[in-house]
């Protein structure tokens, strides 16, 4: 079995327009490392401004990665679920928005579920697609361990996209499947790296993070702008 469509059911947003309006209401994966200064791009006073509506955010999906990415989700998640036969892969369409039981405005919208067969565990699949135009950029993606071996790694504002996505379902364990293109002189060379992260190896974190956004959601809700807490620079 490669791939189930499961029913959103009524919980779900019916179409963009409405997803964007659930989102305003709460705290989506992609948004979480900016509460705790992990995102290079936004930071949580301006979420918040977005949060309270003194802001609107940009809308990106015209650019050309951002294409790219939506249109190679698909593909790049039956690929994975032909070489990963472990899992169960299944797909709850555009707008499969999980939401914290305790939390409603904690919420994840997944690229796919997985079931491991093995186990019955419950799992997040996670697709990304990165174009690496320098050296540089795959820092992010190595570190250097006390041996001097250079090891894989996930970038922080990725991590903590996947706790985000582990506090809103309750489930045991997730996978970030990266597809990374490279362009050199003799043309582009594409490579897959799949990330494990499991439940019970990432208890603190998640304990963290989900203190992090219940004291930023607060702000929101008391439209009292939270302190500027940017990334570390490295």
């Amino acid at each position: 079995m490669r791939g189930i469509l499961i029913d959103p059911g009524l919980s779900q947003p019916r179409d963009t327009a409405e997803w964007l309006a659930w989102r305003r209401q709460g705290i989506g994966a992609s948004e979480a490392s900016a509460i705790v200064g992990s995102n290079p791009y936004l930071n949580n006073q301006t979420l918040w401004r977005y949060k309270t509506g003194q802001a609107e955010p940009e809308d990106i999906s015209g650019k050309a990665c951002v294409q790219y990415g939506h249109d190679a989700e698909a593909p790049i998640r039956e690929l994975f679920a032909l070489d990963h036969p472990e899992f169960i892969v299944q797909y709850g369409g555009a707008f499969d928005m999980v939401r914290h039981p305790d939390h409603p405005w904690l919420f994840a919208t997944l690229d796919g579920r997985l079931i491991e067969r093995s186990t019955g565990k419950r799992g997040i699949y996670e697709g990304k697609t990165t174009e690496i135009l320098r050296s540089m950029q795959m820092e992010k993606w190595t570190y250097t361990d006390d041996a001097g071996h250079r090891r894989g790694r996930v970038p922080d504002n990725y991590y903590v996209q996947i706790l985000h996505q582990l506090l809103a379902t309750g489930w045991d364990f997730a996978v970030l499947n990266c597809r990374f293109k490279r362009f050199y002189r003799d043309g582009m060379r594409a490579e897959t790296r799949c990330y494990r992260f499991d439940r019970e190896d990432v208890q603190d974190d998640l304990a963290y993070l989900l203190d992090a956004e219940k004291v930023f959601w607060r702000s929101v809700q008391d439209r009292v702008m939270p302190p500027l807490i940017l990334p570390d620079i490295e």
